[in-house]
């Protein structure tokens, strides 16, 4: 369970780069970034989804259609629990302090570090991460949030300086917090009752939901669908 540390590891290293560098990454490069990790996030999306469909290509499909039937379900349950206001709360929060330093720069240390803690604990890609990187060393996705929080944190440590690049370590004890209880937690079971590739495949198809965000295609609320993370195996385990 690497994927935690990955995650915190590319954090730094954005912050190092934004210490450094003189000028800030071009639109053009900005571009290119976001590109590309929407491509890699569809990517490993399809590639988890498929390490994790078993049996024949009906059974595939049986499996697949539970596995959006827990997206659904997910995201009815996550509108009921209130996910997506509650991680709206965090980003306006986030979202103020931002302004606040924007306005009158260099911010409050104090202020970076809370403001980048909230918004990289809060990314739904984290959670996802995490508990695949759990249940089969899939730490791809964390790889993949690390170089975005790299990126953001470049403009944070020009906005706050140093300090902010602490944040790295609440979101690697987070995640790592995550992954741990998983593994030890849950996995042990799920793996009796065969139930591990039911989470792979609802983590998988919510990657590619998350690319939808990426590219900015529409608005998704995707915190409302990681209740299908818990959803799926418990469809798998009544329907088989």
């Amino acid at each position: 369970m690497i994927g935690a540390f990955l995650n915190a590891l590319g954090i730094l290293a954005g912050a190092l780069y934004g210490l450094t560098a003189r000028q800030p990454l071009s639109a053009r490069a900005q571009n290119f970034f976001k590109a590309a990790l929407g491509c890699f996030t569809v990517f490993y999306g399809l590639r988890l989804i498929y390490e994790n469909s078993h049996g024949t290509f009906s059974a595939g499909l049986k499996q697949l259609f539970l596995a959006g039937l827990a997206l659904v379900l997910g995201n009815w349950l996550g509108k009921l629990l209130r996910l997506q206001k509650i991680s709206n709360q965090l980003g306006r929060h986030a979202s103020t302090l931002l302004t606040a330093a924007q306005k009158n720069p260099p911010g409050r240390p104090g202020d970076g570090f809370i403001a980048a803690t909230l918004l990289f604990c809060a990314a739904p890609l984290g959670v996802l991460g995490a508990v695949a990187d759990a249940t089969s060393g899939f730490f791809y996705l964390l790889l993949l949030k690390g170089i975005m929080d790299g990126l953001a944190m470049m403009a944070f440590v020009k906005l706050f300086r140093w300090p902010a690049a602490l944040a790295a370590i609440p979101v690697l004890l987070f995640l790592n917090g995550i992954s741990v209880a998983v593994h030890y937690g849950v996995q042990p079971w799920l793996d009796a009752q065969g139930l591990t590739g039911s989470i792979n495949l609802a983590a998988g198809l919510t990657a590619c939901v998350v690319s939808v965000v990426i590219f900015e295609v529409r608005r998704v609320e995707l915190a409302n669908y990681l209740p299908a993370l818990f959803v799926a195996p418990l469809l798998k385990f009544w329907l088989g």
